[in-house]
């Protein structure tokens, strides 16, 4: 991780992080697809991020409902004293499936009984009261509430994925609630896998400069994804690329690999308080120099020079970081065609100089060296 310096001074310091530049501006954020998408891309966006939004897992039904109606028989055998569902459409699908099998009326005697926790409008369609909704719906959120709560010794219904291994559920049970796991969907892969391969390209290539997963199964479903890519994926998120969640579900799986993955979770489980934290900690790991005697700060596609955002076409951007990379130092045209697309000559690495010059406002911020190449003038 990378922490910013400044080389030229504290009185330069401040006219590279003020001035109205927005703390996102200039950096690239994927988001893995879910219901609170469009509410979570609208705060990035707010802060001045460029969002790349690909769904990664969808939802699709189990093979056979033998395993719901067995979860709502043990439901309705005996008082529930917390139920979650938060999905959309939940208690209409649960109730739907229910009457099926002639349950549904002891089902809703049940769920009208127990602290129910699901939308209020959700709740109110199937003549339901929610004794709390949450406001994004994520797992921590609920954890949360119910922990608040106490659940030591409480029935709690869980109804949401068929995965029974997720952080949710061994949460409670590990704050001594009895829980009854109620399997009413699975994660499954998107119709269209291309714009999933293109999120792991676009992370193990660090593209992106923080990756968002909102849920477990996405990160689950990244990683099968990449398939012999994996490695570069995670390589990239535990150096180059910020892994970030929402909530500690969701981090679990990077977590809890055999070589862990940092990821950054906010301290309060809301959309608000995890943007904050990303819009502190992605400029924290942005590099300062000080170049022909102006600070210049590398954001993801931007620089930030003497206080003013200038964006860069990848391929200056390239040039930029390697010469960063050796500040001071001379870069020959050969090494700064390794860093280009792979067709790239030294023409393009010439067009490449040029346009960076132009992009961060002079000539004189990269210069050159005669028959040797090129470097950044840093003091």
């Amino acid at each position: 991780m990378e922490v910013p310096v400044d080389l030229c001074g504290p009185a330069r310091t401040s006219t590279a992080t003020t001035g109205g530049i927005r703390p996102l501006a200039g950096f690239t954020v994927s988001v893995t697809a879910d219901p609170r998408r469009d509410a979570l891309t609208a705060l990035l966006r707010r802060r001045g991020a460029r969002v790349v939004t690909t769904q990664v897992v969808r939802v699709a039904p189990l093979p056979d409902d033998a395993p719901l109606r067995r979860a709502t028989l043990d439901c309705v055998a005996g008082s529930l004293d917390a139920v979650v569902a938060t999905t959309d459409g939940a208690l209409r699908s649960w109730l739907c499936a229910a009457d099926g099998w002639g349950q549904a009326d002891a089902l809703r005697s049940r769920l009208a009984a127990g602290h129910l926790v699901a939308p209020a409008r959700a709740a109110r369609s199937v003549g339901l009261v929610s004794a709390w909704s949450p406001a994004y719906g994520s797992d921590d959120e609920v954890l949360d509430h119910l922990l608040d709560l106490g659940v030591a010794g409480r029935r709690v219904a869980l109804y949401r994925d068929a995965d029974p291994e997720h952080a949710f559920g061994a949460a409670l049970r590990a704050a001594g609630a009895d829980v009854v796991e109620v399997p009413a969907y699975r994660w499954a892969a998107p119709a269209d896998p291309a714009p999933l391969r293109r999120l792991v390209d676009l992370i193990a290539d660090r593209l992106v400069d923080a990756a968002v997963f909102t849920s477990a199964p996405a990160v689950g479903a990244l990683l099968h994804a990449a398939g012999t890519d994996a490695g570069r994926v995670l390589d990239a998120l535990r150096t180059d690329v910020l892994a970030a969640c929402p909530g500690r579900c969701a981090a679990a799986p990077l977590r809890e690999l055999p070589v862990p993955v940092p990821v950054a979770v906010p301290s309060r489980a809301r959309l608000e308080t995890f943007v904050d934290l990303l819009a502190t900690e992605l400029p924290r790991r942005a590099r300062t120099l000080c170049v022909a005697g102006t600070p210049v700060t590398l954001r993801g596609h931007a620089a930030i020079v003497g206080g003013v955002l200038r964006p860069l076409a990848p391929g200056p951007m390239a040039v930029l970081r390697a010469l960063a990379d050796r500040p001071g130092k001379v870069l020959s045209r050969a090494a700064l065609r390794r860093v280009l697309p792979r067709s790239a000559d030294e023409h393009a690495v010439e067009m490449a100089v040029a346009r960076l010059r132009n992009g961060l406002g002079g000539a004189g911020y990269v210069q050159t060296v005669v028959k040797r190449g090129y470097r950044l003038p840093v003091s």
